[in-house]
This record gives structure tokens, C-alpha cells and sequence, in this order.
């Protein structure tokens, strides 16, 4: 006979999964701090006696921590499946704080020549095989920690975290580029940002020991193929959905690099487009989450979608004509805000279509994959774009074709959210033996089937 257990002793307060959180900020933070000090690390690296492409280069060794994303996701993702979601979580952060910390004390080249980019680019690896292996067992964890009505707020913690990383990324940039000259930033300023994400290591490793484990014995893969199986459209769906919402996020991020390349504005200018980016995303990140559980996650990001292919190449072209600091800060801060729309509602619909057995590894490797084939090239695209055609407008025609294409697979996509479904755990898609009926074989609409959920 199956057991049941009520919800309220099945998930967690919101409170307490800011331990997630906080880990996942530190290991954003680290890995797009490379992104934001892309020209500085290519002054260090990649010196202009030895390359006339130093930015390019180092734009290049940024996409290279891609590499390893999806031999992380298969790794630790899986592991995330077979031991818990807790010991893959502590496993990816502790790779990244040693990764970051050794790159942070990498000699520069005029320092120890051809071996400073071979280590840069070896800790680069390193950096991608841990945050490939982070996303998976992180978003299922809050999916599993989260109240059915509430999934949409919580997975929104994975994008507001990561823009929260933006924001401290930003600041802390700002202030280097203030207090900082350029000399100084290249030869040792922007390895203090780095620095302060290690010093930080020991607090996220600490916090997540103490959280609980969602995966439980019942829960892990026996050896049927039914109860490990996940349909082909879905997985084919899911890359493309989560290909746009990389291409966006990375693109957007661009900015930092974009407004001192293109715009010719000053760094301390940049940083403080990159400041208000994640500013606006982080508030209206868990806005989009709460929209997403009241209205339903297509809904949500379909309306993005629209308003998105209207506005993004006129926001570029306003940001190029005037080129001043209020233009620009005020065109990315909506198309920041604009951003949580279009990310959060993508990720918890992925996440809710996937069985709760193989979702860790499952949404690891979907994810990993589509950032690593489109987000991780997506800024040396851009700026390889812009070379050929001349255009400072390449990134938002870019992004607008990605958004797009995204839109079209959310449209294939069912609709996930449990007040539209009434799903007491897995989605319709997530379960073989319910593809006919749309719902899983122990539940319809009744309201008992949202009281309880299979021990």
C-alpha cells in the first residue's frame, strides 16, 4: 500500500533554502567575475606584444570553462541522484573555491611566460566541471524543498542568486575601476575580485552541511528503463529553452565589456551598467517566480517573449546613439527586469517535467549543455559579430533570435505550474505512465490529490 505524508512535513520554509542560495551566489559570482574583468585579464594574460587579439583571446579562455560544464553535469549531476542532493552540492562548491583561488594567484605572463595562460585556462576547466555539476542538484533541491503552489519563488533563487553574484560582481568592479588606476587594475586590481570570492568559500561550504537531503532511499533509480526514461521531445524542448535563456543572460552580461569596447565609456562606467543589471534582475526575479505559481510559467514567459523581440535591438540602438551614462543604465535595467521573465518560468518548467529519480543529473546535463554550446560562446560571438559587420547592434539581433526560438519551444511545451495542473509532485511529462492522460496514474483534479504526496 503506498504511504503518505502531508506537505507541510515534506517541505521547507523559504528561509531555509537561502543556504542554497547563498552557495550559488558565491559560484556565479566567481565564474562571471572573468566575464567582467575580460579586458584586464587579457592585458595580464595575453599582452599585447605577444597578440593583437588580447581581448578576443580572453573572451575565448572565458567560453573555454564551458568546455567541462556538461562533464560536470554527468558527473556530479548523477552523483546528485545516487547519494543525495546535499553531497553533490558541498562536492561542486568546494572544486570551485579551490579553482578560483588558484586563479586569483596565477602569475601573470611577463611574470612566468607561456605558462600563465596554460594555468589560466587549466583553472578555467576546473571552474566549468564544478558549476556544470551545481545547477542540477541545487534546482532540484528547491523544487523537492518547495510547497507545490510555491515551486515558481523558489527555483526563481537559482536566477536571483546568479543576478545577485551580477550585482556583487559589478559593485565590486566599480569600486576597483574608481579607487583603482588602469595600470594598477591590470597589473593586480582585478585579482582582489577574485580573491574576495575565495575568502568566502569557508561560509557557503558551512551553510549547506547543515541543510537537510530531499533525495531519499525511496526516491533514487531501481533498474526498470520506465522509471529513468525521459521522452526525446522534452529533452529537445528543454535544450532549446534553456538555449535562449543562456544566449539572453550572457549576452546581457556582455555590457560590462560592451559599454567600455563599443561604447568607449569608462570602466567605472561599465561596472555601474553591470551594478544596475543585476540590481533590476534580482528584484524582479522572485517577482517572476510568484507570477509564474498564481498564473502559470507559459504565461509568464511568452508575455517576455513578445515584448522582448520588440524591444531589444531599439534599446541597443537608443544605448549606441547616445552612448551616455543615464540612456544606458536606464535600457539595461529594463531588459534586465525583462530577464527574469524570460529565465525563472524556463528553468522550473524544465524542472518539474523531469522524475524526481534521474533529476539531477537530467537537468544537469540539459543545462549544461545548452549553456555550454550557446551561452559560453555567446560573448566571443558577439564581439566576433560586431567585428565582421561593423554594428555595435549585433548583440541585440543576436539575442532577439534566441528569445524567439525560445518562445516557440515554451509554446510546444505543457504547462507545469500546479495551479494550472493541479500536480501534486511530477509534471504530466515527467511521468511515462501518464503521457496518454496527462496526469500521473494516483492523482486527477480532485483537491486531495494536492494534500498529500507518495512516501
Amino acid at each position: 500500500m503506498t504511504m503518505t505524508r502531508p506537505l507541510e512535513h515534506h517541505y521547507l520554509p523559504l528561509r531555509k533554502v537561502f543556504a542554497v542560495g547563498v552557495g550559488n551566489a558565491l559560484e556565479f559570482y566567481d565564474f562571471i567575475t572573468f566575464s567582467f574583468f575580460a579586458i584586464q585579464i587579457g592585458h595580464s594574460f595575453f599582452p599585447e606584444s605577444q597578440t593583437a587579439h588580447g581581448l578576443l583571446y580572453s573572451l575565448a579562455t572565458f567560453g573555454v570553462g564551458f568546455l567541462t560544464r556538461p562533464l560536470g553535469a554527468l558527473v556530479i549531476g548523477m552523483y546528485g541522484d545516487r547519494v543525495g542532493r546535499k553531497p553533490a552540492m558541498l562536492l561542486s562548491f568546494a572544486l570551485m573555491g579551490a579553482s578560483i583561488l588558484g586563479l586569483a594567484l596565477t602569475p601573470s605572463y611577463a611574470q612566468i611566460g607561456i605558462a600563465a595562460p596554460i594555468l589560466l585556462v587549466i583553472f578555467r576547466l576546473v571552474q566549468g566541471f564544478a558549476l556544470g555539476g551545481e545547477v542540477g542538484p541545487t534546482t532540484a533541491f528547491l523544487v523537492e524543498a518547495a510547497p507545490p503552489y510555491r515551486r515558481g519563488l523558489y527555483v526563481s533563487l537559482q536566477f536571483m542568486t546568479q543576478d545577485l553574484a551580477v550585482l556583487t560582481a559589478g559593485l565590486a568592479g566599480f569600486v576597483l575601476t574608481t579607487w583603482l588606476t588602469p595600470a594598477a587594475l591590470d597589473a593586480w586590481g582585478w585579482r582582489i575580485a577574485f580573491l574576495f570570492g575565495a575568502t568566502i568559500v569557508p561560509i557557503g561550504l558551512h551553510r549547506r552541511r547543515n541543510l537537510p537531503e530531499t533525495l531519499h532511499d525511496t526516491d533514487r533509480p531501481d533498474t526498470t528503463v520506465q522509471q529513468r526514461r525521459v521522452p526525446v521531445r522534452l529533452v529537445v524542448l528543454a535544450l532549446t529553452l534553456m538555449m535562449a535563456a543562456m544566449i539572453y543572460v550572457y549576452g546581457l552580461d556582455y555590457i560590462t565589456t560592451y559599454a567600455q569596447d563599443s561604447l568607449h565609456m569608462r570602466p567605472a562606467a561599465a561596472f555601474g551598467a553591470t551594478v544596475m543589471l543585476g540590481l533590476c534582475a534580482v528584484v524582479a526575479d522572485p517577482l517572476s517566480g510568484l507570477l509564474s505559481d498564481r498564473i502559470g510559467r507559459r504565461p509568464v514567459m511568452l508575455g517576455a517573449v513578445v515584448i522582448l523581440v520588440l524591444l531589444l535591438v531599439p534599446a541597443y540602438m537608443v544605448m549606441t546613439e547616445f552612448k551616455s551614462v543615464p540612456v544606458v543604465f536606464g535600457a539595461i535595467g529594463i531588459l534586465a527586469a525583462l530577464q527574469a521573465f524570460l529565465t525563472a518560468p524556463a528553468l522550473v518548467t524544465v524542472t518539474e517535467s523531469l522524475p524526481k529519480a534521474v533529476r539531477s543529473g537530467a537537468l544537469a546535463i540539459i543545462y549544461a549543455v545548452s549553456v555550454s554550446v550557446f551561452g559560453g560562446s555567446t560573448q566571443f560571438a558577439v564581439k566576433a559579430l560586431i567585428d565582421l559587420s561593423g554594428s555595435p547592434l549585433a548583440p541585440a539581433w543576436y539575442m532577439t533570435g534566441a528569445v524567439l526560438i525560445g518562445g516557440i519551444a515554451m509554446a510546444l511545451m505543457r504547462e507545469t505550474a500546479p495551479v494550472k495542473v493541479g500536480l501534486p509532485a511530477e509534471s504530466p511529462e515527467s511521468s511515462p505512465s501518464s503521457a496518454q492522460s496527462g496526469y500521473p496514474d494516483d492523482c486527477d483534479r480532485r483537491p486531495a490529490c494536492i494534500r498529500a504526496v507518495p512516501r
